[in-house]
């Protein structure tokens, strides 16, 4: 099992050996430790816990989890725990050397957040025509048609807050893997903002 925790860097392009160009984002994705061990015979469940670190003020409940790692001295940022079967110890460092160029991997992140938006940046509505007696109305829902059962139904497209939900996009390529700096460049983009945490899983 492929397995990271990562930072977002941001985007930039890359050419290939045509002279194209490849849109790419950065992660950096470094020193990730492992923590934990779960096995079928213990836990139900085989799985590995790694964590991040560098924090300043780690919780006392949470730093017991990084007993005798390097994590124990440095702190935990992040936490993040992935099913699977894991060739290692507990202690063990893992770093972007586990992926090579052309790999699929998926990447996982909460979305940019939006605030609360209306239905035609959130869903995509195409409103009112702007002509034909329509006034003060061009962004509005319109009807719900909610007649028969006198309530609105559960999963209605309306207003509401938008973004900052953890999404994952699958199926991109590694396109250089930067050992000496801990770097990633996957082909595409990938969700949340610039610093923000990611998960990235080889498929």
């Amino acid at each position: 099992m492929k397995a990271l925790l990562g930072r977002k860097i941001g985007m930039s392009q890359l050419f290939d050996k045509d002279g194209g160009v490849v849109p790419v984002t950065i992660l950096q994705a470094g020193s990730v430790v492992v923590t934990q061990m779960k096995t079928k015979e213990k836990d139900g469940y085989e799985a590995v816990q790694v964590g991040i670190g560098n924090r300043k003020k780690t919780p006392k409940s949470v730093l017991g989890q990084a007993k005798g790692t390097m994590l124990e001295k440095s702190g935990i940022r992040r936490l993040k725990e992935f099913r699977g079967v894991f060739e290692g110890k507990r202690g063990d460092v893992i770093d972007v050397g586990i992926f090579t160029e052309g790999d699929k991997v998926q990447v996982t992140g909460i979305s940019k957040g939006k605030g609360f938006q209306g239905v035609v940046k959130r869903h995509g509505f195409h409103g009112a025509p702007k002509t034909h007696g329509t006034k003060h109305a061009h962004r509005q829902p319109g009807s719900i048609g909610s007649t028969g059962p006198q309530r609105v139904l559960k999963g209605q497209r309306m207003a509401g807050r938008t973004g900052g939900k953890k999404t994952t996009i699958k199926k991109l390529t590694v396109v250089r893997v930067d050992k000496e700096n801990n770097l990633l460049y996957v082909k595409g983009a990938v969700p949340g903002n610039r610093k923000g945490f990611v998960e990235i899983k080889g498929l």
